[in-house]
């Protein structure tokens, strides 16, 4: 059996979660919704996280994000493919990278000039 403490990241309030591993039987104690108990059942066996970043255009860079957050094993190769892009322009909200990955996540522009 293992036991884990983590605050969830789901809401503002952050409760602290403990969450106690046994085999496939996951609990969770102190938190204050459902939410709480789907991150932190997420976060010990696949924990997952929005990218940001920036995108290389003709005239600058441009902010962007995943669409949906990502395994965070993966992470690093997102970042790899958002550097390979080199765009003419890029519009807030254009989707630059669909399925990035195969990840079901899109890299999507989150700010104009």
């Amino acid at each position: 059996m293992e036991k884990r403490e983590l605050t969830c990241i789901m809401c503002p309030l952050g409760c602290h979660l403990e969450v106690t591993i046994d085999g496939d039987n996951i609990s969770v104690t102190g938190n204050n919704c459902g939410r709480g108990v789907i991150f932190a059942k997420e976060e010990v066996t696949c924990p997952k996280r929005i990218v940001t970043s920036s995108v290389k255009t003709e005239r600058g860079v441009r902010a962007c994000k995943t669409s949906q957050p990502v395994p965070k094993s993966m992470i690093f190769d997102v970042m790899k493919e958002i550097e390979k892009l080199r765009l003419k322009n890029a519009k807030y909200g254009e989707v630059v990278i669909k399925n990035v990955l195969n990840t079901g996540a899109d890299i999507v522009i989150t700010a104009n000039e």
